[in-house]
């Protein structure tokens, strides 16, 4: 199984889902495919000095695949209990295959909506991890945060649903790449990439992407 093959290279184990119970607003866990992310990153490539944001981790998949591939610091936020602990679980085992990339892996447990976005953080990615009700809270945050501090952001949409994309566009974002997954059967199994250039929005200077 080629998720197994990634996952044992990693020193990771991601595979499986795990639903939610009494909850209405998260999603099961569920890991975007190994062979998607190849085809995302064969067309964007994450520039120096950036760090990534993975809302809904999970066990952790995109955050260390990133990781590993872009040697970036990224951060990743799960809210299921025992999901966090495997995520934690599975950074012990990376980091000892991954211990010559210094740059620092942080995994935090909370909700979405309640994580403060910072200003070293310019990528966001999902996963449909939980409902257009917090991921409107969640671009809020994103947005209020380039206010406060201009740079440029990008949010990356794994099988962007309808009432996402709609909640990107109350925003000043410009689409700039969709990328479909070669051979997929459902017409949706594709990102979209967005782009906030914080200083030309809100300071009306653009800021290029560091």
């Amino acid at each position: 199984m080629v998720a197994k093959k990634y996952d044992r290279e990693l020193g990771i184990r991601t595979t499986g889902l795990r639903e939610w119970t009494n909850q209405s607003h998260y999603n099961r866990y569920e890991a975007t495919p190994y062979q998607a992310l190849e085809t995302l990153f064969q067309s964007y490539t994450l520039k120096r000095h950036q760090r990534v944001v993975d809302f809904g981790c999970g066990r952790g998949r995109v955050t260390f695949y990133i990781h590993r591939r872009f040697k970036l610091p990224v951060v990743g936020i799960e809210a299921h209990d025992k999901t966090y602990e495997e995520a934690l679980a599975n950074k012990a085992r990376y980091r000892v295959k991954a211990r010559h990339i210094t740059s620092p892996i942080v995994l935090k447990y909370g909700l979405a909506e309640d994580y403060k976005v910072k200003p070293e953080d310019t990528c966001f990615y999902f996963f449909n991890p939980f409902s257009d009700q917090v991921f409107k809270k969640v671009m809020a945050n994103i947005v209020s945060s380039v206010e406060r501090k201009p740079r440029t952001v990008d949010v990356i949409l794994y099988y962007p649903l309808p009432e996402f994309k709609k909640v990107v566009r109350k925003y000043p974002f410009r689409k700039i790449n969709k990328i479909r997954v070669p051979g997929a059967q459902d017409a949706r199994e594709k990102f979209i990439i967005y782009r906030l250039e914080g200083k030309k929005h809100f300071d009306g200077e653009e800021q290029p992407l560091q």
